[in-house]
């Protein structure tokens, strides 16, 4: 039987994890974690925690990324993949795209912007992932004329199970119970930068309840927010949950 492939394309300081976290729990799942990041960080050489140590033990050929992400296995029928989309520099090809189930996993950018700022004082709008994650959803939908599956982090946290129903329904895979909890700690499915990015998520069991917050941004960060909601505007209006 054909494996599923699945791959949620997502922004820094999304739900990203957890998501992973929630379908790994899937008895019939396994999951891989941002399989381009070592090439990103070598080709970009921004200076990311542990850098060195996601280069070194990381593949940094793209090629051979792609290669393993096509790779069949009979042991489980649903192979989802966790992506950055700013780690799809511009050379990477897309069209290993067309073989594979594309989603996409958003966050109001203030919030998102809020949260990055804590770690990079200054990003820039590429480093967001928004301008790669329009343009990756567009390739897609050119490509084969269909409008992938968009998902907001916010419906997820409201109501993580009816959120997951629909995503599952989008992707023609029954839902299961089995996404709603994990355990706590490390996961072996991590990659190497988990313990600078995953905190919150080690510590967690579950989706952690939806709080309204409206963070100030620090001034220099306006015009990049304006660019980012223009961006997240594109991709909301498609979104599989019901709107506000």
């Amino acid at each position: 039987m054909a494996q599923r492939i699945i791959a949620m394309w997502s922004g820094p300081r999304n739900i990203s994890t957890a998501l992973m976290r929630s379908w790994a729990s899937r008895m019939d799942t396994r999951v891989i974690d941002e399989p381009f990041y070592a090439h990103y960080l070598q080709q970009t050489g921004y200076d990311h925690p542990g850098a060195a140590t996601i280069i070194r033990q990381g593949e940094t050929d793209w090629r051979r990324v792609v290669d393993s992400l096509l790779a069949n296995s009979a042991s489980e029928a649903v192979f989802y993949q966790k992506h950055m989309t700013q780690h799809m520099l511009e050379h990477i090809s897309r069209h290993w795209l067309l073989k594979v189930s594309n989603c996409f996993l958003i966050r109001d950018p203030r919030r998102m912007l809020a949260s990055f700022a804590k770690v990079i004082a200054k990003p820039r709008l590429e480093q967001t992932g928004l301008p790669q994650q329009v343009e990756l959803f567009n390739y897609v939908c050119d490509a084969t004329g269909e409008v992938p599956p968009v998902i907001r982090a916010r419906d997820v946290l409201l109501d993580p199970e009816a959120a997951l129903r629909r995503l599952c329904g989008a992707l023609d895979l029954a839902f299961d119970p089995a996404m709603l909890s994990w355990p706590p700690g490390p996961h072996p499915s991590d990659g190497v930068w988990a313990e600078h990015w995953y905190g919150s998520v080690m510590r967690s069991t579950g989706f952690a309840p939806y709080r309204e917050d409206h963070a100030i941004l620090p001034a220099h960060l306006n015009d990049l927010l304006d660019e980012c909601q223009m961006l997240y505007k594109q991709m909301a209006r498609y979104c599989i949950c019901e709107a506000d």
